[in-house]
Protein backbone atom coordinates (compact mmCIF):
# COMPACT_ATOMS: atom_id res chain seq x y z
CA UNK A 1 0.00 0.00 0.00
CA UNK A 2 1.32 3.09 -1.02
CA UNK A 3 1.72 6.11 1.25
CA UNK A 4 -0.93 8.40 0.16
CA UNK A 5 -3.19 5.73 0.21
CA UNK A 6 -2.33 5.08 3.48
CA UNK A 7 -2.59 8.55 4.67
CA UNK A 8 -6.21 8.87 3.20
CA UNK A 9 -7.28 5.66 4.81
CA UNK A 10 -6.08 7.24 8.16
CA UNK A 11 -7.63 10.45 8.29
CA UNK A 12 -10.85 8.76 6.78
CA UNK A 13 -10.47 6.44 9.80
CA UNK A 14 -10.29 9.44 11.75
CA UNK A 15 -12.67 10.87 10.28
CA UNK A 16 -15.31 7.86 11.08
CA UNK A 17 -14.28 7.94 14.56
CA UNK A 18 -14.79 11.38 15.42
CA UNK A 19 -18.43 11.10 13.49
CA UNK A 20 -19.50 8.24 15.98
CA UNK A 21 -17.81 9.87 18.90
CA UNK A 22 -20.23 13.14 18.09
CA UNK A 23 -23.25 11.11 17.36
CA UNK A 24 -22.83 9.05 20.39
CA UNK A 25 -22.12 12.32 22.50
CA UNK A 26 -25.29 14.22 21.02
CA UNK A 27 -27.16 10.87 22.01
CA UNK A 28 -25.80 10.52 25.30
CA UNK A 29 -25.87 14.32 26.19
CA UNK A 30 -22.68 14.34 26.86
CA UNK A 31 -21.73 18.14 27.90
CA UNK A 32 -18.01 18.25 26.34
CA UNK A 33 -19.55 17.11 22.76
CA UNK A 34 -23.43 19.05 23.05
CA UNK A 35 -21.43 22.27 24.83
CA UNK A 36 -18.71 21.91 21.56
CA UNK A 37 -21.64 21.89 19.09
CA UNK A 38 -23.75 24.27 20.45
CA UNK A 39 -20.40 27.10 20.35
CA UNK A 40 -20.31 26.15 16.66
CA UNK A 41 -24.00 26.96 16.11
CA UNK A 42 -23.73 29.75 18.03
CA UNK A 43 -20.41 31.21 16.18
CA UNK A 44 -20.69 29.71 12.62
CA UNK A 45 -23.68 28.36 11.99
CA UNK A 46 -26.28 30.63 14.02
CA UNK A 47 -25.24 33.63 12.09
CA UNK A 48 -26.06 32.24 8.62
CA UNK A 49 -29.23 30.58 9.69
CA UNK A 50 -30.76 33.84 10.72
CA UNK A 51 -30.30 35.70 7.87
CA UNK A 52 -33.21 33.49 6.14
CA UNK A 53 -34.70 31.92 9.03
CA UNK A 54 -38.50 33.21 10.18
CA UNK A 55 -38.90 33.97 5.74
CA UNK A 56 -41.93 32.53 3.89
CA UNK A 57 -40.09 28.89 2.51
CA UNK A 58 -36.92 29.13 5.12
CA UNK A 59 -35.96 25.68 7.20
CA UNK A 60 -35.71 27.59 10.25
CA UNK A 61 -37.91 29.88 12.12
CA UNK A 62 -36.76 32.37 14.99
CA UNK A 63 -37.70 32.53 18.70
CA UNK A 64 -37.52 35.97 20.08
CA UNK A 65 -36.70 35.83 23.77
CA UNK A 66 -35.53 37.84 26.97
CA UNK A 67 -32.63 36.79 29.07
CA UNK A 68 -33.72 35.48 31.88
CA UNK A 69 -30.82 37.12 33.81
CA UNK A 70 -29.83 39.76 31.67
CA UNK A 71 -33.01 41.23 30.16
CA UNK A 72 -31.58 41.37 26.87
CA UNK A 73 -33.42 40.71 23.88
CA UNK A 74 -32.44 37.77 21.41
CA UNK A 75 -33.51 36.02 18.65
CA UNK A 76 -32.73 31.93 17.99
CA UNK A 77 -33.14 30.22 14.67
CA UNK A 78 -34.88 26.98 15.68
CA UNK A 79 -36.73 24.00 13.65
CA UNK A 80 -40.34 24.24 14.65
CA UNK A 81 -43.44 22.62 13.40
CA UNK A 82 -46.23 24.23 13.11
CA UNK A 83 -49.81 22.75 15.19
CA UNK A 84 -53.21 23.89 15.07
CA UNK A 85 -52.95 25.98 18.53
CA UNK A 86 -48.63 26.61 18.33
CA UNK A 87 -45.57 25.38 17.64
CA UNK A 88 -43.33 22.63 18.71
CA UNK A 89 -39.59 22.63 19.02
CA UNK A 90 -37.81 19.47 19.32
CA UNK A 91 -35.19 20.10 22.14
CA UNK A 92 -32.02 18.35 20.49
CA UNK A 93 -29.44 19.76 23.05
CA UNK A 94 -31.74 18.91 26.09
CA UNK A 95 -34.01 21.53 27.68
CA UNK A 96 -31.07 22.98 29.46
CA UNK A 97 -30.37 25.83 26.57
CA UNK A 98 -30.52 29.26 27.05
CA UNK A 99 -33.49 29.93 24.80
CA UNK A 100 -35.81 26.88 26.09
CA UNK A 101 -35.01 28.22 29.63
CA UNK A 102 -35.79 31.69 29.06
CA UNK A 103 -38.82 30.81 26.99
CA UNK A 104 -40.05 29.02 29.75
CA UNK A 105 -38.72 31.13 32.88
CA UNK A 106 -40.89 34.19 30.56
CA UNK A 107 -43.51 32.33 30.03
CA UNK A 108 -43.80 33.72 26.33
CA UNK A 109 -41.90 34.45 23.07
CA UNK A 110 -42.07 35.47 19.52
CA UNK A 111 -41.83 33.05 17.25
CA UNK A 112 -41.19 34.12 13.63
CA UNK A 113 -42.52 31.36 10.91
CA UNK A 114 -42.97 31.44 7.72
CA UNK A 115 -42.69 36.01 7.23
CA UNK A 116 -45.51 36.09 10.29
CA UNK A 117 -44.93 36.90 13.84
CA UNK A 118 -46.45 34.95 16.33
CA UNK A 119 -46.87 36.14 20.17
CA UNK A 120 -46.85 32.70 22.27
CA UNK A 121 -47.30 31.43 25.68
CA UNK A 122 -48.00 28.18 27.43
CA UNK A 123 -44.51 27.16 27.12
CA UNK A 124 -44.02 23.59 28.38
CA UNK A 125 -41.77 20.66 27.75
CA UNK A 126 -43.63 17.53 26.69
CA UNK A 127 -42.73 14.52 25.77
CA UNK A 128 -41.50 13.91 22.09
CA UNK A 129 -43.56 10.61 21.62
CA UNK A 130 -46.64 12.25 22.44
CA UNK A 131 -46.20 14.69 19.98
CA UNK A 132 -44.70 12.52 17.27
CA UNK A 133 -47.20 12.62 14.70
CA UNK A 134 -46.85 16.05 14.04
CA UNK A 135 -43.32 15.77 12.85
CA UNK A 136 -42.04 14.65 9.42
CA UNK A 137 -40.93 11.42 9.39
CA UNK A 138 -37.38 12.63 8.37
CA UNK A 139 -37.28 14.54 11.07
CA UNK A 140 -38.66 12.14 13.69
CA UNK A 141 -36.05 9.84 12.42
CA UNK A 142 -33.26 12.34 13.15
CA UNK A 143 -34.36 13.10 16.52
CA UNK A 144 -34.41 9.78 17.58
CA UNK A 145 -31.17 9.17 16.30
CA UNK A 146 -29.94 11.87 18.14
CA UNK A 147 -31.65 11.01 21.24
CA UNK A 148 -33.76 13.71 21.23
CA UNK A 149 -36.76 12.88 24.27
CA UNK A 150 -38.39 16.46 24.59
CA UNK A 151 -40.18 19.03 22.89
CA UNK A 152 -40.73 22.29 23.71
CA UNK A 153 -44.57 23.20 22.86
CA UNK A 154 -45.63 26.63 22.59
CA UNK A 155 -49.51 28.37 21.89
CA UNK A 156 -50.28 31.44 19.56
CA UNK A 157 -50.69 33.77 21.68
CA UNK A 158 -53.75 35.17 19.21
CA UNK A 159 -53.16 35.56 15.73
CA UNK A 160 -50.02 36.50 13.55
CA UNK A 161 -49.07 39.75 15.02
CA UNK A 162 -47.37 41.02 12.33
CA UNK A 163 -46.05 40.28 8.47
CA UNK A 164 -42.28 40.50 8.47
Amino acid sequence: MSGPLRALLAVTAALATLAVVWVLGMRRKDSVVVDLQRRVNRRLLNPRTMATAGRPGAEAAVVRHTGRRSGRAYETPVDVVATGDGFLVGLVYGPRTDWARNVLAAGAAVVVHEGEEHAVDSPRLVPLESVAEHFPRAALRAMKAFGVTQCLRVERADAAVTGT
